[in-house]
């Protein structure tokens, strides 16, 4: 997911809804992702003499761009559509006049930027994002990233006594490093990740969010009745379910059982809080109340059945907002809520929730203008472009406020009471960053989809997991990451 976009038919939004297609044999590592692997591992490129000259550092210049090298800017064509990126584009532009922008967005971010890298001559700002996101942990490992410090030490946009690094929301720096201090990805985006649903079909049902999974498992019973199913999902893009399936885990394990995943350790997978949220996922499964057919659509085709009122609940991230704005009728009043626990005996309080950054902007280390690069991200974080983008894609980012002023819409006032809820008890799953195939191929569609489609049991998809976690632990030719 590697960001709040997914591909998107129409449109895509942090990520998180990367769509990496589904491989002939589950499980296997699909052809995009292994020819990324092999092409970084075998590129350490060759020096691109290319590089613009530093500019002056002045106060209104304090990366000390060259004002009259070029800037290419390559986003995602994803949920939160183009706009945004142009609008700051513009005030680059504005800024540095002689300077000539190349600005261009595009679904396909790897077939269209892994040869470019392989060149040595990549771009110098990149929203990597969709189904073909690129690895990050590869492009980390094999060093093919600026450091993004220079830039979070660097003056804030509005305030010169405030560092840009000042000015985000907490966790985003923390996302970006993978180990120690450098700072490798700049998540622009902020999504909220949980049960998304209509407070009016809720209504409908005379019921309550859910905070137990009895409960849970009345409301769908309530659904069913009313020819309503309970759930729906991303069935082709199963990797979808973890959104709110692994802050579940950390509710009821407690955030030390999702660091030990992250962390790839022996057994991480059979931890009791697993298999008592497996089994109850697979109990949705088992009782009729996910949507008939689901296995089969993907995030755009479940998201509109859910719209339409064929389901009630559906785990996603605060992008489909965006993402389903066509077809979410005007009086859905759209809601989020923190993931259902099993009881009282979870280890963390009910409001327990994921939330991070989304939608990973990166300047590659051979880029002729970094400070460009640097720079653009600089304007994005600004108070106006954060309000901007707010507005037209009903999202938060990175930026700590950029609220005031705004009419919040419906989901997005609803993500806002959630964190608000939350508190501290937010969580951070890394799996999705630090090991992308395993999280979306392995996990996702090989693990959690078959399961979800009554293919596997939940002692059988655990087991499968484990199985992949503990391979990726072995395979030397994998960087490997660890909670500090």
């Amino acid at each position: 997911m590697g960001s709040t976009s997914a591909e998107n038919t129409g449109n895509a939004g942090v990520g998180r809804r990367d769509l990496i297609k589904r491989s002939a044999a589950l499980g296997l590592i699909s052809v995009p992702t292994m020819s990324f692997l092999s092409a970084c591992a075998s590129s350490g490129g060759d020096d691109n003499g290319g590089k613009a000259k530093a500019g002056k550092k002045t106060a209104k210049n304090p990366l000390g761009v060259n004002d009259t090298a070029g800037m290419e800017f390559v986003l995602f064509d994803g949920g939160f559509g183009k706009e945004y990126a142009q609008d700051a584009v513009k005030i680059y532009e504005k800024n540095f006049p002689k300077a000539k922008v190349k600005f261009s967005a595009t679904q396909k971010i790897q077939s269209t930027l892994q040869p470019r890298f392989n060149q040595g001559t990549p771009p110098d700002l990149i929203d990597n994002s969709g189904a073909e996101q690129m690895d990050m942990g590869v492009l980390v490992g094999k060093n093919q990233l600026a450091d993004l410090t220079p830039l979070l030490d660097a003056p804030s946009y509005d305030d010169p006594n405030k560092k840009v690094r000042d000015t985000l929301r907490p966790g985003i720096v923390e996302m970006g490093q993978f180990d120690g201090n450098p700072v490798w990805i700049m998540y622009y985006a902020y999504t909220v990740y949980g049960v998304w649903y209509s407070q009016k079909a809720l209504d409908s049902l005379d019921a309550q969010y859910p905070k137990t999974w009895d409960e849970m498992l009345a409301v769908c019973e309530k659904a069913k009745k009313k020819g309503m199913a309970g759930w729906t999902y991303a069935g082709k893009y199963p990797y979808y379910l973890p959104f709110s399936l692994y802050p579940m885990i950390g509710k009821v394990g407690g955030r030390e059982v999702l660091d030990a995943i992250d962390n790839l350790e022996p057994n991480a997978w059979k931890h009791p809080a697993v298999k008592a949220c497996f089994d109850a996922y697979y109990e949705l499964y088992k009782k009729g109340y996910i949507l008939k057919g689901t296995p089969g659509l993907d995030h755009i085709q479940s998201q509109t059945a859910w719209a339409k009122g064929k389901a009630l609940f559906i785990p996603n991230g605060s992008w489909v907002e965006n993402e389903s704005a066509n077809v979410i009728p005007a009086d859905f009043n759209l809601a989020v809520s923190a993931p259902t626990g099993i009881d009282s005996s979870d280890k963390m309080p009910f409001g327990t929730i994921w939330a991070s950054g989304g939608e990973p902007f990166i300047v590659p280390a051979k880029a002729k203008n970094p400070e460009g690069g640097m720079e653009q991200l600089r304007i994005m974080l600004s108070e106006a472009s954060s309000k901007n983008f707010t507005t037209k894609v009903k999202s938060l980012t990175a930026f700590n406020g950029g609220t005031s002023g705004i009419s919040l819409t419906p989901g997005l006032k609803s993500g806002v009471a959630a964190l608000k809820l939350a508190g501290d008890n937010v969580l951070n799953p890394r799996l999705q960053d630090w090991y992308v195939q395993l999280q979306k191929e392995q996990i996702g569609v090989a693990g959690l989809g078959e399961m979800m489609a009554g293919r596997l049991t939940p002692a059988e998809a655990i087991k499968k997991i484990q199985g992949f976690a503990d391979a990726a632990a072995k395979d030397s030719s994998i960087k490997h990451y660890k909670h500090q």
